[in-house]
């Protein structure tokens, strides 16, 4: 059977599996479908990796192929590993880390983003999406807020353009429950957020970067660009990049002032 793993995701990483195993079979996808009691259409999105495959249908699998609990094992491997492969050293990367610094230009960062909002970030990107690709996005993209919700979080520092809290995504109602779900998040004694304001002038960045810290550990970056993202570790490259967040925060408005200013766009957006 296929061992190496595929370039995009968990779902393609089962997929595969399911395809090797049917063929080694003998089996048709139709013919597996039916001793699944799943469609062909249903099997053939499974093994492209279009959709990650239910728990029932990994069963049936395990039950089909004769393998009890592999493919059921396979798809929670599967649900975990899940995000597109450029950016799981990231994830797994923020797992671990003691403070993660953010600055977020354009939208609110993916860590404090609502289901819904989130929702409306995938469906803009991603337009010919099956709605429960979608969901599966969503799903994963909220997942990584369990890093905050340990015995020992990170300390998460957020510095937010202004624009990201004036933007709409989706409906007004969409970006209340963001606004209030930001107020929320800063009742955590480990979440400051602060806001850079318009006036404050030409930011000291215009594209949108994280800072990870590990305590014994080099500290290291994130950057995206619209097909990937890069973790850089070049001391030299961190450093500068340290340098600029400080100069954003310096800019930004004090945390008590920025969540007031967070307070009045939500009232505005509840009108």
């Amino acid at each position: 059977m296929a061992n190496d793993l595929p370039p995009e995701s968990g779902a393609a990483y089962f997929g595969t599996e399911v395809r090797e195993w049917r063929t080694d079979r003998g089996m048709s996808q139709r013919e597996l479908g039916e001793a699944a009691q799943y469609g062909q259409q249903y099997v053939a999105k499974v093994e492209a990796g279009e959709r990650l495959a239910s728990p029932e249908f990994a069963t049936a699998c395990d039950t089909v192929f004769g393998t009890p609990g592999t493919f059921a094992r396979l798809r929670r491997r599967a649900a975990q590993r899940g995000y597109p492969a450029w950016f799981e050293p990231y994830v797994r990367l923020e797992e671990r880390a003691t403070t993660i610094l953010a600055y977020s230009s354009a939208l609110i960062m993916g860590m404090l983003q609502t289901e819904a909002y989130a929702h409306e970030v995938f469906r803009k990107a991603h337009p010919r999406d099956a709605l429960e690709a979608t969901a599966e996005r969503v799903a994963r993209r909220l997942r990584r807020r369990h890093v905050m919700e340990g015995d020992n979080p990170p300390l998460l520092w957020v510095v937010l353009d202004e624009s990201t809290l004036l933007r709409r995504v989706g409906s007004r109602n969409v970006m209340r429950e963001q606004m209030a779900y930001l107020l929320q998040a800063k009742e955590s004694p480990h979440v400051t957020l602060q806001v850079l304001p318009f006036d404050s002038g030409a930011p000291a960045s215009h594209l949108p970067f994280y800072m990870l810290k590990f305590g014994d550990e080099p500290d290291v970056l994130y950057v995206e660009n619209p097909i990937s993202g890069q973790v850089i570790d070049c001391r030299k490259t961190v450093a500068n990049a340290q340098v600029t967040y400080d100069r954003l925060r310096a800019d930004a408005l004090a945390p008590e002032a920025s969540l007031e200013l967070i307070r009045k766009v939500m009232e505005e957006w509840s009108t």
